[in-house]
């Protein structure tokens, strides 16, 4: 969909939001965690104190950032409780290193400049307002700061079959239109840390806090 259409009458409805299915499936976080996760730490990804921004049921990027990229000490951030209590059983076996708050990326309480690394799975394209989870993310990194993303983008969000079935915000993002967002924040990514896929559908980046 053109970036000028995103957000009108012409974005396909949605008729059944079955969402949870997949966000939650036992798959989703399996690729997550093993392949997403993976490329992200090639991507070099790391940093000891970390943010994740919405967590899911599974505290997936909460379990990637400690297995794979070297946190010691998480905070995690979801919008909803239930889904912050089940986030913390799933992860219960990470113990101290981790702790789960309700709490809205884009209004974070987390003192500036305070974060080695900010953990993004798949939540910015849920947010309404993703470009205010970019200032905030921003915000909360100290200078050399990592946010690690992995993302789908409006050429996947916006395609008629997965918005028939799955409902998101209008005004969603494309690959080069999240670059010039990081970049207006101060986070650089160097082409060598920058991965699209499935025709620039699926993305993983590395951005640094300059």
């Amino acid at each position: 969909m053109p970036p000028d259409q995103r957000g009108s009458s012409t974005v396909p409805p949605t008729f059944v939001d079955a969402n949870r299915l997949w966000v939650d499936s036992r798959i989703r976080y399996e690729i997550g965690l093993r392949v997403e996760g993976a490329i992200l730490r090639r991507l070099g990804a790391r940093g000891q104190r970390a943010v994740e921004i919405g967590t899911g049921r599974r505290g997936l990027g909460t379990r990637v950032a400690v297995e794979q990229l070297g946190a010691t000490d998480v905070t995690a951030f979801d919008l909803y409780p239930a889904t912050v209590g089940r986030a913390r059983m799933a992860c219960a076996d990470l113990g101290e290193r981790v702790t789960f708050r309700v709490g809205d990326a884009t209004a974070l309480p987390v003192d500036d400049a305070s974060a080695d690394l900010v953990v993004d799975f798949h939540a910015l394209h849920h947010i309404a307002d993703w470009r205010a989870a970019v200032a905030e993310a921003a915000r909360v990194l100290r200078p050399g700061g990592q946010l690690a993303l992995t993302e789908m983008t409006a050429r996947f969000v916006d395609a008629p079959w997965l918005r028939a079935v799955s409902r998101h915000p209008a005004d969603r993002f494309s690959t080069d239109e999240l670059l010039a967002e990081l970049r207006a924040h101060g986070l650089e990514v160097p082409a060598a840390r920058l991965r699209r896929a499935a025709g620039d559908r699926w993305i993983q980046a590395v951005a640094t806090r300059t």
